[in-house]
C-alpha cells in the first residue's frame, strides 16, 4: 500500500513536472497527468536501471531526467491518439 502511494505522489511530481517543461498547454486533467506521470515514472527507473544507473549517491538526478522525459514521450502520446492538441 506504500508503494501505491508512493507511486502516486512521484507520478504527480513527474507528471507536473513534464506538463511544465512541454511547450504550450496540454488539456488534460489530473488523473491523467498522475497516470503518464506513474508510468514516465516506471519507464525511467527500468531505463535507468538498463544504463546502470539507478543507484547513485544523493539524489538520483539522471533517473529524474530520464522519467520526466518519458513522461514526456507519454503526454506526447496519450494527445495525439487523443486529438487533442496544445494550445498556445
Amino acid at each position: 500500500m506504500v508503494e501505491l502511494i508512493g507511486l502516486i505522489i512521484f507520478g504527480a511530481v513527474i507528471g507536473a513536472l513534464a506538463r511544465l517543461f512541454m511547450k504550450g498547454s496540454q488539456p488534460i486533467g489530473i488523473l491523467w497527468t498522475i497516470l503518464l506521470g506513474a508510468l514516465g515514472a516506471l519507464a525511467g527507473s527500468f531505463l535507468a536501471g538498463l544504463i546502470g544507473v539507478e543507484d547513485t549517491a544523493g539524489i538520483d538526478w539522471i533517473r529524474w531526467i530520464i522519467s520526466i522525459v518519458m513522461a514526456i514521450v507519454f503526454i506526447s502520446i496519450y494527445m495525439g491518439a487523443t486529438n487533442k492538441s496544445s494550445r498556445r
